[in-house]
């Protein structure tokens, strides 16, 4: 006879509202580490777009993403003459507020060379922009479709692409314009403003800047010496595609590592307790018939493989109702959760070892009882 099973089916439905309660409690846990993981895929996502080597930015600087950086674009054919170089291309980054019907869309505009490294990595709707001049290509998840038509700055673009899971740091989606409409949107001054810079002789300024020139190398070129060559011009600053992805994760999400780090193992230390709490409740209530047990000789390991037991199921159980919730709705937050196999294990294993802790509690009471209380009113 499996006591554990026996006291479980005696009160199923207390143990069972039990479980999803702890089982949402462990979805918040499993949402946390998705969310984490999903912060460190958008903030790499832009930068591993390209499929470059080499970002050559402002000197002094960590841009485009970690600091801004402003260089002139001409610096492009200047990258793409040096030994080892495959193709180099400009490109802009801005963030920008538009009106989409009638509501704010925040978007994250990237200005490139159709002909050149910086486009999109996938169209997965549509094409790819073919014109030099208000054509873009969206992410899925701004909610755009092909054919819309939307106002960026004084100019209108029409989408005339799809693309997916291209989003910033900050999770705001993506839109692909060519460097001209880009430079225009981010560099050009509202009327009044022009005719003040016009007024103080500063209207003849160059429009030619951009954020960063990305280059693609060619095959057995080690980055790190093209970048050290770019570097001796002191002007420029040049950072590998290794080096860009750590100061990525460094400077964008650590903060949002630690945060979300803290939080989650606050919410397993509740975890914790709250499974003590139930086995040590479920112990204290049927401790006469413990005593029972005793007082017929049941050994100790008997009672305590009860406990276990039931602490291993209320915890699997409400793991498992978790995890499945988790899975079920983790695409209808409002920022990417990626929750992979073995985070999923991991956290699988971290609640069976809080449950054999927790029961301690239970065990420790279940040990102390005296079988003469059997005999008691």
């Amino acid at each position: 006879m499996n006591l554990a099973y026996r006291d479980i089916r005696h009160n199923l439905g207390r143990f069972l509202l039990t479980c999803i309660g702890l089982g949402l409690l462990l979805g918040v846990v499993l949402a946390m580490i998705g969310i984490y993981r999903g912060l460190v895929v958008d903030a790499l996502t832009i930068a591993r777009a390209p499929n470059v080597d080499l970002w050559v930015v402002e000197s002094g600087t960590r841009g485009p993403f970690a600091e801004a950086s402003r260089i002139p674009g001409d610096v492009r054919e200047t990258i793409a003459r040096i030994a080892g170089v495959a193709a180099a291309g400009s490109i802009t980054y801005q963030t920008v507020e538009a009106e989409h019907q009638g509501s704010k869309l925040r978007l994250y505009v990237i200005g490139y060379e159709p002909t050149r490294p910086g486009g999109p990595s996938e169209i997965v709707q549509g094409r790819s922009i073919a014109r030099s001049h208000y054509e873009m290509v969206a992410d899925i998840s701004s909610g755009l479709v092909i054919g819309d038509r939307i106002q960026l700055g004084r100019s209108n673009f029409i989408v005339v692409g799809l693309t997916r899971n291209q989003v910033n740091s900050g999770g705001d989606p993506a839109i692909y314009i060519t460097l001209p409409d880009a430079q225009k949107l981010q560099f050009d001054l509202s009327p009044p403003a022009a005719r003040v810079q016009l007024a103080r002789g500063a209207g003849s300024a160059s429009r030619d800047t951009v954020n960063a020139i990305i280059a693609r190398l060619q095959p057995n070129v080690a980055p790190d010496a093209v970048a050290e060559t770019v570097r001796r011009w002191k002007h420029l600053s040049a950072i590998t595609q290794e080096a860009q992805e750590t100061i990525l994760t460094r400077s964008l999400v650590d903060r949002a590592r630690r945060q979300i780090g803290l939080f989650t193992s606050l919410l397993l230390v509740v975890s914790a307790v709250i499974i003590a709490l139930i086995i040590y409740t479920m112990t204290m209530e049927k401790l006469k018939q413990i005593a029972t047990l005793k007082l017929i000789g049941a050994p100790d390991r008997t009672i305590i493989a009860m406990i276990v037991q039931q602490a291993l199921a209320l915890g699997i159980i409400g793991f498992a109702v978790g995890a499945t919730l988790i899975f079920n709705i983790k695409d209808n937050f409002p920022r990417r959760v990626i929750l992979e196999p073995d985070n999923v294990i991991v956290i699988g294993a971290i609640v069976i070892a809080v449950c054999l802790v927790s029961s301690g509690l239970g065990v420790r009471a279940a040990l102390k009882v005296d079988p003469a209380t059997a005999l008691g009113g």
